[in-house]
């Protein structure tokens, strides 16, 4: 492979602090006439080395390949990550990856990144290798929430995302991923109960690994596979009115607005746009329809 600027990363979610990276490694590959390169994982490394508490996933690896290819970067090398990868020292990552398939001549990635079996790789063990290897090494500060370099205000990353979403702040979720946050699901038969309450809904399981709002009910959008964008009130949760104990994972319904048609085995993506109220019990299925004839009267004043 021809010379390149290389960045390495988890990349989970694309968000504004890995496209603020990203856009400082094509302004070095432009500088000096080189290709840019991004280097992340087929699964989160976290899966592997500590699956008792590897984080949810802001989107899957298909989404993160689309995000990464919108940053303009030349092209995204997918680590696959198994139990055989995470024995790997950080010097056998180097040698296979970076100088052996990709050439690196520049290699950009966090102040505090760490790589390699035990964490055992960091910058300085970077620049060390650089040194023999021909690459130099940039190591860069962590990103505010406006862009900048970190300072006092909450900074840019996954994790903290991954905290608001938990929280249900999907809009100040969105400030830092620079979009709503998108899930993915296929539209399968539930109950057919938003129906006979005059709400009909696309009923949607989100992957286990994937990273959900609080349970609540959300504004938001709805993305067929041809691409049209519908508004939808969004119900996720646990259904408490009609069952007593949670059944399962969370169910995503969403109710589209000024929308009839079969979306059933439909591949369909969601974005959520703004939490309007916490999911709740309610005392009367007359109470519940009163309460999603509101719920849907704020969709529509909130996003048409």
């Amino acid at each position: 492979m021809d010379p390149s600027v290389v960045t390495i990363g988890a990349y989970d979610g694309v968000h504004l602090g890995h496209q603020v990276v990203i856009g400082q490694v094509r302004e070095m590959a432009a500088a000096r006439g080189l290709k840019t390169v991004v280097v992340t994982f087929d699964r989160h490394p976290a899966t592997v080395v500590r699956p008792e508490s590897a984080p949810k996933l802001l989107c899957d690896l298909d989404q993160k390949l689309e995000l990464l290819a919108a940053t303009g970067v030349d092209a995204t090398y997918v680590v696959q990550f198994d139990a055989e990868r995470a024995k790997e020292t950080a010097e056998e990552f180097v040698d296979e990856v970076l100088v052996g398939c990709l050439s690196a001549a520049v290699v950009v990635v966090g102040e505090d990144f760490h790589f390699g079996h035990k964490r055992g790789g960091n910058v300085a063990l970077l620049h060390e290798m650089g040194r023999t290897r021909g690459f130099t090494v940039e190591g860069l500060a962590l990103v505010g929430a406006d862009g900048r370099p970190a300072g006092d205000g909450p900074n840019v990353s996954s994790t903290a995302i991954r905290s608001l979403l938990v929280a249900g702040d999907v809009a100040q979720a969105a400030a830092l991923l620079g979009r709503p946050h998108e899930v993915r699901g296929t539209v399968e038969h539930g109950d057919k109960r938003g129906r006979e309450l005059g709400f009909p809904t696309a009923n949607l399981v989100i992957p286990n690994e994937i990273q959900l709002p609080a349970d609540g009910i959300y504004a938001g959008w709805f993305q067929r596979p041809d691409g049209s964008i519908t508004a939808a009130a969004l119900s996720l949760g646990h259904r408490p009115t009609f069952y007593d104990r949670p059944q399962g994972a969370p169910l995503l319904e969403c109710n589209l607005l000024d929308f009839s048609g079969d979306l059933y085995g439909e591949a369909v993506k969601v974005r959520f746009v703004r939490r309007l109220r916490s999911e709740v019990k309610f005392e009367s299925v007359e109470g519940l329809v009163a309460q999603m004839q509101t719920d849907v009267g704020q969709t529509r004043g909130l996003l048409l």
